[in-house]
């Protein structure tokens, strides 16, 4: 924002900008969220974070690790859809929305996106609408039937957006390519984070109880379908079976962790669970390079945080995997193959030269494009932009 925009903006009422989140587990939505709270400048914007529980089996990023940022939690509004639950959500939020008089509501994530704009529409509260797809249902959550009628919402619910936010090029393409806005409603909203203090890896390996001298490979994220965990485990049993000398971190948990341990166990694969771990940093810094096996991805942060760090990444080329690795000079894009995922890890293992070299690549890479501050500033842009277009007031 300009010098002359904030002045005048310095002498108007400040922006209310509510946000609203299905829940706050730890991942890349609530990093993003985060960021955003923090970041913003207090003395022309308001800010009221709505959001739910987490899941038994989730890490809450709000009682974990951003202690500092203030919530109101709402009964229903979490990761499971009754009927019931969601119904009383809707009720709350359209209260709160009348109380706090937002400005701007941005939902995040899928199912906060459709009760929030929903409850703005029922609430009469005029105000801009803005939605961030963090990702997309259309691949691997649900039958041919459920994702036609979650098509079909978010067509309706589009036409009542101001402005549509994809986190990578893919999702947008992908969204658009299936009737969910178009290309003017859209616009691409990279991720911006910034690390804690990452340790030398021989301090971090101290502190996880790792071998100093072992290769290891991390895979970070939750421990559920759309992850395949399975996918993941069967590349341990195939590097394994060739006898290369490597070692794997899991940092994470969620309903295939059990799975996971049983498997490990019964096959003695040469994995060491970590649970969830609020210093992420940690467990880059011990790892050499790190491996995403999904079936689905948005725009995963893990990734830009390896590349932050400075090691290599090992990934299926999904969603939007492809605007943060880059296949062959930051790390390596494959199929959904365990043998391609295997030989990419091998080819890393057995390198010590290329790790160095796709790391140093991979830290120039996401440094320049992915900072908390770039996204901070996209998004006070953004708003502002769009309530002078709304006429709401003069803010550039």
């Amino acid at each position: 924002m300009s010098q002359e925009a904030k002045s005048q903006a310095n002498n108007a009422p400040k922006v209310r900008v509510l946000r609203i989140i299905a829940r706050m587990n730890v991942g890349g939505p609530a990093v993003q969220i985060t960021g955003l709270i923090r970041g913003f400048d207090q003395e022309i914007f308001e800010q009221k974070l709505l959001t739910g529980f987490c899941a038994d089996d989730e890490a809450d990023y709000l009682e974990k690790v951003a202690t500092d940022v203030a919530a109101i939690r709402i009964d229903g509004l979490g990761r499971s859809i009754k009927l019931r639950a969601d119904l009383t959500a809707l009720f709350v939020i359209i209260n709160e929305i009348r109380r706090f008089k937002p400005d701007v509501i941005h939902t995040h994530t899928a199912k906060a996106g459709v009760i929030g704009r929903i409850a703005s529409i029922l609430s009469g509260q005029k105000s801009i609408r803005v939605h961030t797809f963090h990702g997309h249902l259309l691949h691997g959550y649900f039958g041919n039937a459920k994702t036609k009628l979650v098509i079909s919402i978010e067509k309706i619910l589009a036409l009542f957006t101001d402005q549509l936010l994809a986190v990578g090029k893919q999702v947008q393409d992908d969204l658009i390519a299936v009737g969910i806005g178009n290309a003017k409603k859209f616009a691409v909203m990279p991720p911006g984070l910034q690390l804690a203090n990452v340790p030398t890896k021989a301090a971090a390996r101290l502190e996880l109880g790792l071998e100093p001298n072992e290769i290891y490979c991390a895979f970070i994220g939750r421990i559920t379908q759309i992850k395949r965990p399975d996918r993941f485990l069967d590349v341990v049993a195939k590097i394994k079976a060739d006898e290369v000398k490597i070692k794997f971190l899991v940092a994470g948990a969620g309903e295939q962790l059990q799975y996971c341990q049983d498997r490990v166990a019964t096959e003695n694969l040469p994995v060491t669970f970590l649970g969830w771990r609020e210093d992420i940093e940690v467990v880059l810094a011990a790892a050499d390079f790190v491996i995403l096996t999904s079936d689905n991805e948005g725009t995963p942060l893990s990734l830009i945080q390896a590349g932050m760090v400075g090691i290599p990444v090992v990934a299926t080329n999904v969603g939007s995997t492809n605007e943060i690795v880059v296949d062959e000079q930051t790390g390596f894009l494959t199929e959904l193959s365990v043998e391609q995922l295997a030989q990419a890890i091998r080819k890393l293992a057995s390198d010590s030269d290329l790790r160095a070299k796709m790391g140093a690549a991979g830290k120039e890479y996401t440094l320049g494009r992915y900072s908390v501050g770039r996204l901070v500033k996209d998004h006070q842009n953004l708003y502002c932009r769009l309530l002078s277009s709304k006429s709401f007031r003069s803010l550039t």
